[in-house]
């Protein structure tokens, strides 16, 4: 029966339809519905892995053992991954690996706007783009058959609004391969140089293989209407072409966009009068289409930065003003803010205090870089935080160790901290480490992580002791502080910068939106203590705010943390315990 579904959980069907049975991903919007869908199917094995590299290594480990394996990660997570990736492009797979990466066109959620079909290209694996929910499901089928009639890994590529967005699909049922037994092959798999050379001609000729294979491929397609103008697209792109121009222009649909057809594009090109290739971000269709000799238009005309738009695409293609369905009035900005109770507030309040230069990583608590705490300076990628406070310090020396701190949260930390942390161990710079361990991964949406003792399905599972771990790497000061107690950060954080030597402050309390956490009543304000000096607003939580010269508690919002009053010297702010 037909079914609305969400373009990553219609993608989950696709995997768990043909037969997937391993999945090892890290969590990363807008790809993280993927892994989160498939593992309510108890027949797949289902982890989040410490970062996107080991999630690949466990699936190709998967793919050689003879199961049909998948990982999935975000596009910057594909970074992290491309170790692995391009090699097992030489070794090539036994049964089918699929590899899901999610692009964020427009930056909703990353620090980037990478544009993936470049690893597909330089790897030289197949990747395919599907442009609705209905082709999710349907094109990880096929991605399986490609990967195991090409002998390669296969690169589902979605965007965020594929991903979360919702259309029809038809599911099916599920089919499982029979496993294929392993086979001992040295040459195949053990990429020392001697064996990799010889594996190079292989892929290039895989390559040429794929090629043919796009020519005739259902994946891509051609929907013929008014000749005058003809449009080769992909993905979301082909959506909003298709609202815009309907039946009066044809169109070349590509689902495979790597590697990309030439007989194919070259045919349809002969019966337009005019071509235009509509893709977002980098010129990949384009430049494809400008080596095979052909006169089109493309980022001339469109954008190379950000999401396109039915609007968009109208605008600049057809020089019309908004032609579909727009907000008439501008919302009002609605900047993000750590939630009311966020255990990070007090911690940054007090580096904020305390005028530390503050290296920062990825996670909710990046939003310490913004006003009224303005907390955090650096914001590069997973791991940074610790690796850039090792070099600042080098250089700069005894200037910068009394007042530079890195901070990183507990899931980031597992994912690329640790050699961060044993560089800092090994080289010894005099740094400041301040874990933000609230107990879970918070910004993709409260998946575990290998330091809260459940899996992904919520079971028991091995527990990392975060303080064993920094002591093991060889730091003799590791200390603990509850966020909540500012006097507390306050004076261990200014005991560790004195210190002479690395040290690792652990800022411990769970997120306050984890179901489990019993709250406090909502503070409540004495009026009559209130002198408007607005101290409370230095916090910047959004449950405080001031109306006519007077604190106001929000207490839908309030969790009762007491962070707040510990910055009243009034009284104004108090306990709503009965």
């Amino acid at each position: 029966m037909k079914q609305l579904m969400l373009g990553n959980k219609a993608l989950a069907r696709g995997l768990y339809e043909a037969g997937c049975s391993v999945v090892s991903s890290y969590p990363g919007t807008p790809s993280t519905e993927v892994t989160e869908e498939i593992a309510k199917y108890d027949e797949v094995y289902c982890e989040w892995a410490p970062n996107e590299k080991v999630a690949m290594e466990v699936a190709f480990g998967a793919c050689l053992a003879g199961k049909r394996s998948f990982c999935g990660m975000k596009h910057v997570g594909l970074n992290v991954a491309a170790d692995p990736l391009y090699t097992c492009s030489y070794t090539g797979v036994n049964a089918g690996m699929v590899i899901c990466v999610a692009d964020d066109p427009g930056m909703h959620s990353s620090q980037n706007e990478q544009d993936s079909r470049h690893h597909a290209i330089a790897a030289q694996v197949p990747m395919l783009e599907p442009s609705d929910s209905g082709e999710a499901l349907e094109f990880a089928k096929i991605a399986y058959e490609i990967s195991e009639t090409f002998d390669t890994p296969v690169i589902i590529k979605m965007c965020t609004r594929v991903a979360h967005s919702q259309s029809v699909v038809v599911p099916g049922e599920r089919v499982v391969p029979q496993q294929k037994p392993y086979e001992k092959n040295i040459q195949k798999y053990v990429m020392m140089p001697g064996n990799a050379i010889r594996r190079h001609p292989i892929v290039e000729e895989r390559t040429r293989k794929l090629i043919e294979y796009a020519e005739t491929s259902p994946l891509n397609r051609v929907e013929m209407g008014g000749t005058a103008l003809g449009i080769i697209t992909s993905s979301t792109c082909y959506q909003y072409a298709k609202e815009v121009y309907g039946e009066s222009a044809s169109i070349l649909k590509l689902g495979m966009v790597n590697p990309l057809p030439v007989k194919l594009i070259k045919d349809f090109a002969a019966k337009v009068e005019k071509l235009i290739v509509i893709e977002e971000l980098d010129p990949i269709i384009e430049n494809h289409c400008r080596q095979l000799g052909l006169t089109l238009s493309g980022k001339d005309l469109l954008p190379i930065c950000g999401e396109f738009s039915q609007n968009l695409i109208a605008e600049k293609i057809e020089g019309k003003g908004a032609q579909f369905c727009s907000l008439e009035e501008q919302l009002p900005g609605r900047p993000p803010v750590m939630c009311a109770g966020c255990p990070h507030r007090g911690l940054f309040y007090t580096l904020s205090r305390n005028k530390c230069t503050v290296l920062g990583d990825i996670g909710c608590y990046t939003l310490g870089a913004v006003a009224p705490l303005a907390a955090m300076e650096l914001t590069l990628c997973m791991g940074a935080s610790i690796s850039s406070i090792h070099g600042f310090n080098k250089a700069a020396g005894k200037e910068s160790e009394g007042k530079t701190v890195a901070v990183i949260g507990d899931s980031t930390f597992m994912h690329s901290g640790m050699t961060g942390l044993a560089n800092v161990a090994y080289n010894q710079s005099n740094s400041t480490i301040i874990i933000l361990d609230n107990s879970i991964t918070g910004m993709t949406g409260h998946q575990q992580n290998p330091t809260t003792g459940y899996n992904i399905k919520g079971d028991p599972a091995g527990k990392i002791d975060l303080e064993a771990l920094c002591r093991a790497m060889g730091f003799n000061r590791v200390a603990v502080v509850d966020p909540y107690n500012l006097e507390e950060c306050d004076r261990v954080l200014k005991e560790e910068l004195a210190a002479e030597e690395p040290s690792v402050i652990i800022s411990r309390r769970p997120c306050a939106l984890l179901k489990y956490v019993k709250h406090k009543a909502p503070l409540k304000v004495a009026a009559e203590n209130c002198v408007g000096c607005k101290s409370c607003m230095r916090l910047g939580c959004p449950a405080v705010s001031v109306k006519d010269k007077k604190a106001v508690i929000d207490t839908t919002l309030c969790v009762g943390c007491g962070v707040c009053q510990q910055l009243c010297k009034f009284d104004a702010l108090q306990s709503g315990e009965e």
